[in-house]
């Protein structure tokens, strides 16, 4: 029921800058949360932020400092603000939303978008 396409994804060399948006369509938003995990090759899918509808922030260590994450309710988006953006940080990134009250039954993954860190 829930649509969501990311975008922003791209090159770019390390200490440089990116930024993630992720529009969702087609749920009503009420309890909520909206978050980035990302997927190495040859890897598991691993958290890198989250943001409750609440305000609470989740991050993982190693992307502390260095990425922000952001919802708009206005626009149904949730963004990831990456600074000092290192090789190990490249992954395919994918959005995911949770609405808390459907449980396992209201959990969406977007496409993904690639994030390459390279000079």
């Amino acid at each position: 029921q829930v649509q969501l396409v990311e975008s922003g994804g791209g090159l770019v060399q390390p200490g440089g800058s990116l930024r993630l948006s992720c529009a969702a369509s087609g749920s009503t938003f009420s309890i909520y949360t909206m978050g980035w995990y990302r997927q190495a090759p040859g890897k598991q899918r691993e958290l890198v932020a989250t943001r409750s509808s609440g305000g609470n922030t989740n991050y993982a260590d190693s992307v502390k400092g260095r990425f922000t994450i952001s919802t708009d309710n206005a626009k149904n988006a949730v963004y990831l603000q990456m600074n000092s953006l290192k090789p190990e940080d490249t992954a395919v990134y994918y959005c995911n939303y949770r609405d808390v009250v459907r449980g396992v039954r209201g959990v969406y993954w977007g496409q993904g978008t690639q994030v390459t860190v390279s000079s």
